[in-house]
């Protein structure tokens, strides 16, 4: 009936096309969708497929930032590196005085990275026969250098904490760091220490780390 129906009311021939797609239309007139809302629906789809794909590379993320971190050259390996003969200095076995160690160190064209490898060298420790001045347990955070020509040099709290005290080891755990660098580093005039990016008053209670401290030979022998 309602194909005849269709019939009557066209003025061309009906066909099967015709009648399945009208059919639709009659069955669905209800609930058909405009077409505007459907581009909605599928955009909406989209931002949610977006986002849940962003939620999943976030959760990777740091980690993926700390191997590139790993893989990063420092700055001083990107420099062109030339070797300079420098004098460490370091206890003698006594406790008494500074003497120096003659080392062949890297040293790059910043100064403060130059100034850096020599803190470290100090840090590892003397080879020919001479006692250390800093804790194994000490490890340099930053070295800055100001135009006025003051070394900060900021270390780890393992230095204060593993120093073996006394007023004597704590003179010359600090003359070895400051105349390492003002007599090697060219730039360098005087040196501020700082613990933990911090400033201390004193490393092992005595001297004072307040102000910049410069060389002093008498201290060498």
């Amino acid at each position: 009936m309602y194909v005849e129906d269709l019939k009557r009311g066209s003025n061309k021939d009906i066909g099967p096309k015709d009648i399945f797609e009208m059919g639709s239309k009659k069955a669905y007139a209800g609930i058909m969708i405009p077409k505007r809302y459907i581009w909605y629906f599928v955009f909406a789809l989209m931002a949610g497929i977006v986002l849940l794909l962003a939620i999943v590379i976030r959760s990777d993320h740091p980690e993926a930032v700390r191997r590139q971190l790993e893989e990063t050259p420092r700055p001083a390996d990107l420099m062109s590196l030339q070797t300079t003969q420098v004098h460490l200095y370091f206890s003698d076995r006594n406790n008494q005085f500074l003497m120096a160690e003659e080392r062949v160190l890297k040293s790059p064209q910043s100064p403060e990275f130059f100034a850096r490898s020599i803190v470290e060298a100090l840090i590892k420790g003397p080879q020919q026969g001479l006692a250390r001045t800093i804790p194994t347990q000490t490890a340099v955070r930053a070295v800055y250098l100001t135009p006025e020509g003051i070394c900060y040099v900021d270390l780890t709290s393992g230095v204060a904490e593993n120093h073996p005290g006394g007023i004597k080891s704590e003179l010359l755990s600090i003359y070895s760091i400051v105349n390492s660098l003002v007599l090697n580093v060219t730039e360098i005039e005087s040196v501020k220490i700082l613990i933990n990016g911090n400033e201390s008053m004193t490393l092992a209670g005595h001297i004072d780390l307040q102000i910049p401290i410069k060389a002093n030979m008498l201290l060498i022998r």
